[in-house]
């Protein structure tokens, strides 16, 4: 196993880190508490970073999944906030894998370019939370294509998306075999759909900066062709995607780790306090040393599940642990960080409280780390099911 320096990615850590550098804290302090950061999204699209994973041959990098996690990684260890596009990443892949040729030449290059977004996944519902399975958004087929009914929630992005990836039962689930067989995925015009007053979006306010929605789905036409991969196997079309999006979100809370990391280690040392720096009381040290041997582990991990997915090898299990682990380690480092600097922590020009709460949403989401443990235990290491 080669641990040695990749200059490519030594490359791209530079590119992504000087495009970063016009982005300071100020900026996303100003965008607080919900407005959408446009101007940094415009800047990477052009600049091709968010066109990374899409080949060249349909205008975009072409580049591994090692190389997408370290953009997403270096966004975020700059103190910027890649949530805002993460999604372009890795919803394209099912458009990719499972999409037609037609499809795939009509789509890909104009969301490689900015002239479409996909950058909405509709998949989560109010009653079927990580359970996917369980979903009761239908699309009803029609003589010209489909009639999709019902709601999402945590659909982020979705103002600031033209096209909509979304999951929709078009079986009811007591006529298949299987509870994941029966539901599809289909790829939306939401633009078309908002004109025609089919759908209704409405923002959420949370924690952080996430412009997350939820989407009301009241009779929406798709074409034919609106449909991904096989009707009724949907669900294992967006499996790799969410395997890709658990590497990416890994990536972007090492990013995340590092940034508290580099700040409360700097802070350690120039806070002088009864005549010493405070870095010399191991009860300041020790947090941030811990955070940074869990973020190595999680580091580690996150590389084994990109190269898995490059190698087209079974990577589930690794994905899933890249995820839980750094998550864990960049909440860990994101406490050392604020107890690190006490009372000024929670000031917002130091850009930790902002920071601090944007990372908490990985421990939840995209899954919670309890269900990856569940998925572990009963996946991996067969023990039975709770229920």
């Amino acid at each position: 196993m080669d641990f040695g320096t990749d200059p490519e990615l030594e490359e791209i850590r530079t590119g992504v880190r000087e495009l970063c550098s016009n982005f300071p804290g100020e900026y996303w302090r100003a965008l607080e508490p919900s407005t959408y950061p446009s101007e940094f999204v415009d800047t990477l699209t052009k600049d091709g970073w968010l066109a990374a994973l899409i080949p060249e041959e349909y205008g975009g990098a072409g580049l591994t999944m090692t190389a997408a996690s370290v953009i997403m990684e270096e966004i975020n260890a700059t103190g910027c906030n890649s949530g805002a596009c993460h999604a372009q990443m890795y919803t394209m892949g099912t458009i990719l894998r499972h999409g037609s040729d037609e499809q795939k030449a009509h789509y890909l290059p104009k969301i490689a370019s900015g002239e479409l977004r996909l950058q909405a996944f509709g998949v989560t519902e109010p009653t079927a939370g990580s359970d996917t399975t369980s979903i009761t958004t239908t699309a009803e087929r029609t003589a010209d294509g489909w009639i999709v009914r019902g709601q999402k929630i945590w659909t982020s992005r979705a103002e600031h998306s033209d096209l909509m990836l979304l999951l929709a039962r078009t079986t009811p689930a007591d006529q298949v075999a299987k509870k994941s067989d029966g539901i599809s995925t289909f790829l939306v015009d939401m633009k078309a759909a908002l004109a025609a007053g089919t759908m209704t979006i409405r923002p959420i306010k949370t924690l952080m900066n996430h412009a997350t929605t939820e989407i009301f789905l009241d009779g929406v036409e798709l074409p034919a062709d609106a449909l991904v991969g096989v009707e009724g196997q949907g669900f294992k079309a967006i499996l790799g995607g969410m395997n890709a999006e658990r590497i990416l979100i890994a990536a972007e809370c090492i990013g995340d780790s590092r940034w508290f990391i580099e700040k409360a280690a700097a802070y350690s040392n120039e806070r002088v306090v009864f005549g010493r720096q405070i870095g010399a009381n191991q009860g300041v040290q020790f947090p941030i040393a811990r955070a940074y041997a869990a973020t190595e582990a999680a580091n580690l991990m996150r590389y084994k599940a990109a190269w898995l997915y490059e190698q087209n090898q079974p990577h589930g299990a690794e994905a899933n642990m890249a995820k839980f682990l750094a998550s864990e380690a960049s909440w860990a480092a994101a406490n050392a960080c604020l107890d690190t600097h006490g009372g000024f922590g929670f000031a917002e020009e130091y850009d930790i409280e902002r920071k601090f709460r944007e990372t908490r949403l990985y421990s939840v989401a995209p899954v919670s780390n309890n269900l990856v443990l569940a998925f572990l235990g009963q996946n991996v290491l067969g023990m039975p099911r709770s229920y």
